[in-house]
């Protein structure tokens, strides 16, 4: 990702008590869960399909993508829509709570004791007050 602006707005959101952003430009909506229909022989991450107002969505867990314990769906649970080059797809996380901005100056770069894996997900580290946000980078994420 290139920024020329000196903010950017990620919308927040949570997965096993650790707080991630994604760039708002990415995220078409945040929906609450609905029913997802599996599809056969897919990666275990790939929990299957929904219906969004007529367009199919193909739906990853993020705590399974990233290697968390399973967590029981709960009121706070959301489908957060991405898209990258015409191709949308939901993430479905514990929590989307707020959207913020961070400063160029105030990300860093991924450590790369991190390893290569974990690295190629995220675009930075933004550093907020007293928080760190992992920056994650949709069209990686999403090998695109």
């Amino acid at each position: 990702m290139n920024y020329t602006d000196k903010n950017n707005q990620f919308v927040v959101f949570e997965l096993d008590n650790e707080e991630y952003g994604i760039d708002i430009l990415r995220v078409k909506t945040i929906e609450k869960m609905s029913n997802i229909t599996r599809v056969p022989k897919t990666a275990s991450y790939i929990k299957g399909v929904i219906n969004l107002r007529g367009e199919i969505v193909p739906i990853i867990d993020l705590r399974e993508k990233f290697n968390l314990d399973k967590k029981e769906e709960s009121e706070n649970t959301r489908i957060i829509i991405v898209y990258v080059d015409d191709i949308n797809v939901g993430l479905i996380v514990d929590s989307a709570s707020k959207v913020i901005e961070i400063s160029n100056d105030m990300v860093e770069l991924p450590p790369e004791s991190l390893g290569n894996t974990e690295q190629n997900n995220i675009y930075g580290i933004g550093k907020l007050d007293d928080k760190i946000i992992t920056l994650l980078d949709v069209k990686k994420l999403l090998n695109v």
